[in-house]
């Protein structure tokens, strides 16, 4: 059986423009791969209205518990004005112990890592104990419905267990070995629109002024203390991400203001129990200046702790012999989909350095792919001991 180099396959996905939720053949691509390992694979394609189809693949290598999953995907996000790339954003290139091109961070890279460490670990375990599979979707930078959500639907109700879930996001601010996501945020957007009476500024008392209204409810907003955080999350935090007074005239109040806020809360909180408190803020203020208002919300996710257990501290070791670096344990930064995973499985996300993520020449060290590989082979060859 043949042994797949990490930079090699790193370099053969980032050459498929796969924008999300453009596939653009890498699912067929990694499902070859997979085949030519012994895995039984399945591309599935989830649709939705309103939303385009997006390609999902889940591949397993034995019939037996337990089963180990990685969780990852192929879609990147759009790679801007390429002239300000240094190199074609996929045709990937290798400069001063780089690889350059779009997904070499996120996360491309990462899922060859994983790739390379599977082949090395069944060449020399081809009878081991349990079962290795792979969750890779092409919705994790779009809008996450034809995605790992669905796959997981879909898992469920084929009563597929997995046991333990590493998602290969890049977890680490600078240094390869620095950082172990045990848990994320949860994070509730909402689009609040204040309904005023539209009149002449010479005349404000036969006109209602939603943007005074608005401008008092944002203040409140901004001033709740909604906790001082936790032993493992930060404090929750809301910010206002938009203001939009659609209005041409200078001379003209307004008749309606909108606002935009996003909140990242933490596991005190539900998205629930956040809506309730803001609901009871617009009540008040809509009933004290006598105007209406409209909120709609969007929940991206909800908080979530993995309690750390067995699994996740051998990890954290294996990382710290072979980084030199004890990792921390963190619930910091956005959503991933992990928020999903989790109703099928306990886990945790670890991969490269996410310093260039989303950036113009996207890179990776090659050093860190190849400890990546390392750890991950490692990972593998402990769990199944």
């Amino acid at each position: 059986m043949s042994i797949l180099n990490e930079v090699k396959l790193a370099k053969e996905l980032i050459k498929f423009p796969s924008i999300t939720p453009v596939d653009a053949g890498v699912m067929k691509f990694l499902e070859k791969k997979l085949k030519k390992l012994g895995f039984k694979t399945k591309i599935i394609e989830f649709k939705e209205k309103n939303f385009k189809p997006v390609k999902n693949l889940y591949a397993r290598i034995g019939n037996k518990g337990p089963n180990f999953c990685y969780a990852g995907h192929l879609d990147v996000v759009p790679p801007g004005n390429i002239k300000d790339w240094t190199i074609n954003p996929f045709k990937p290139s290798i400069k001063k112990g780089h690889l350059i091109g779009r997904g070499a961070n996120d996360m491309k890279s990462s899922i060859a890592a994983f790739v390379s460490a599977v082949s090395v670990f069944i060449n020399k375990n081809n009878k081991f104990n349990g079962s290795i599979s792979l969750l890779i979707t092409g919705d994790e930078e779009g809008d996450a419905i034809n995605g790992t959500k669905k796959v997981v639907d879909y898992l469920k109700k084929k009563k597929e267990k997995i046991n333990f879930c590493l998602v290969g996001e890049p977890t680490n601010p600078n240094k390869l070995g620095e950082m172990i996501k045990i848990g994320r945020r949860g994070s509730l957007t909402g689009k609040l629109t204040i309904n005023g009476v539209q009149g002449h500024v010479a005349y404000p008392h036969r006109a209602k002024n939603p943007s005074t209204i608005i401008v008092n409810v944002l203040k409140e907003l901004k001033d709740i203390k909604f906790d001082k955080g936790t032993k493992d999350f930060q404090p929750t935090n809301l910010e206002v991400t938009r203001i939009n007074i659609n209005n041409s005239a200078d001379n003209v109040i307004p008749g309606s203001a909108e606002a935009t806020f996003n909140i990242r809360f933490n596991n005190i909180h539900s998205s629930n129990s956040i809506k309730k408190r803001l609901n009871k803020i617009f009540r008040k203020i809509s009933k004290k200046s006598k105007s209406n208002y409209n909120v709609e919300y969007r929940v991206s996710g909800e908080a979530f702790l993995t309690k750390p257990n067995t699994t996740t501290f051998m990890i954290q070791n294996i990382i710290k012999k072979i980084t030199k670096i004890k990792p921390k344990l963190s619930t910091t930064g956005g959503t991933s989909d992990l928020r999903f995973i989790r109703k099928l499985s306990p886990g945790l996300e670890f991969g490269l350095v996410g310093k260039t993520m989303h950036k113009v020449d996207e890179a990776v060290s090659i050093s860190d792919l190849k400890k990546l590989t390392k750890i991950y082979s490692e990972i593998l060859i402990n769990y199944f001991k």
